[in-house]
Order: structure tokens, then sequence, then C-alpha cells
């Protein structure tokens, strides 16, 4: 006896008066809108084309430039000559003037913190957190630094709020062993000039906690002792 196998075959799916209408509704979009689509898609990958264009013929070789202009600098820099790192001298630019006619290039960028360094140590606190604060580099050490001596700038201006502000945010942006320490005993040290012994006891704390091995945790107990005795 044979038993009819029921019919498997799917049914065509047919779409709803509502779906039809959505369809319609898409391709007549298409249709009256293709030119400005068109547009914009064209518009889209000449931007593309031009940030490309931007990077590797214009970009590129300012960069090379700069950096090649801003050893001269560097060289002051390091022999400490502070006024001829910042103006330059015998035709190689300063850092002062590789910031004026390569903005946008990292070299520009580094000659923020080098500037920074160079109005710390003349004296021109202002001009040092100016600079310092301009100072946009992925390496966290060297932004910490930047952070950090902001900070300094600002101790010596006697803005004590600001300052705090941007230790912290050394400390922060450090997180090590090398830069973060220095900066939380210099964020006490500001606590205890603000008669804040409690807050200056934490931070020296931390650094013994924190970061044993550290250069400034070798004497922090007395420190330490110092503001629980005032606290």
């Amino acid at each position: 006896m044979s038993i009819n196998q029921p019919n498997t075959k799917v049914a065509p799916e047919i779409n709803t008066p509502v779906e039809s209408k959505a369809l319609a509704q898409t391709g007549n979009f298409v249709r009256e809108n293709q030119k400005s689509l068109t547009f914009i898609i064209t518009a889209v990958l000449a931007l593309i084309v031009i940030y490309f264009a931007y990077q590797k013929f214009y970009l590129a070789p300012r960069e090379v430039t700069a950096s090649n202009q801003m050893y001269v600098a560097q060289d002051f820099w390091e022999k400490k000559q502070w006024d001829k790192a910042i103006n330059g001298d015998a035709g190689y630019p300063g850092f002062a003037k590789i910031i004026d006619e390569y903005s946008n290039t990292k070299a520009a960028n580094l000659a923020y913190y080098y500037l920074g360094v160079a109005y710390l140590n003349k004296g021109e606190f202002k001009k040092a957190a100016e600079n310092f604060t301009n100072y946009r580099g992925d390496d966290v050490i060297v932004a910490a630094q930047a952070l950090g001596n902001t900070g300094d700038a600002y101790v010596e201006l006697k803005d004590y709020d600001k300052a705090i502000t941007f230790y912290k945010k050394a400390i922060d942006k450090g997180n090590n062993s090398f830069v973060s320490p220095i900066y939380l005993k210099k964020l006490a040290l500001v606590y205890e000039n603000q008669k804040n012994y409690g807050d200056a006891l934490d931070a020296y704390q931390k650094i013994k906690t924190d970061f044993p091995e550290s250069n400034d945790a070798t004497n922090i107990d007395k420190y330490i002792a110092r503001a629980q005795a005032q606290k």
C-alpha cells in the first residue's frame, strides 16, 4: 500500500502590499536622487584623495625639512643655551620659528616641549606653561613630564590649584615607577604648603606602597612622619 508523500515544495514568498509599497518608495528615492547620491559619493572619494595627497606631497616633505632644521636648536638646548635654542642662531631657526613655519608637523609639536623647558629654565614660567600645554605627543613619558613641568611652572607662579591639577594629570599619565613618584612627591609638597596634611600624607604613602623601588621611596618615611605629626 503506497502512502502519498506530502508536498514539500515551499510556496513562493509574496510581498505584502505594505512591503511592496516600501520597496517601490525605495526605488523611487534612488531614481529621484541618483544625481545627488552620485555627487556625494564622488565628493567623499575626492576628499579621500585630497587627504592622502596632502599627507604625501605637502605634510611629509615639511616634516623632513622641519626635522632637518631643528637639530641645531636641539644642540643649543642640550648645552642649556636657552636663548639660542628659542630664537636660533646664524641662519638656523630656533624652536619658536619651527613652530611658526612648520605647524601641524611632529617636529613643531616636539618643539613645544623643548620651548617649555627652555622658558622654565629662563624663569619665564607663564610662557613655559603655555608651551607645555600645547604639546600633544604620543610618548607617555614625555607627555607626563610636560604635564608635570606645567605643574612646576604654576608652583613658581604661586597658582597652587593649577599646580595640583597638572601634577595629578602627570601622575595618571605616567602611571609608572619612573614618573609617577616624582610628581606624587611634588604634589604632596604643595599640599603641605597649603597645610593640607591629610592629602599630603596620602600622596607620600602612595609612593611607599605603590612604588617602593623608586628613588623617591628611599627616604619617604621621614616625609610620612612629618605629615603625620602635622595632621
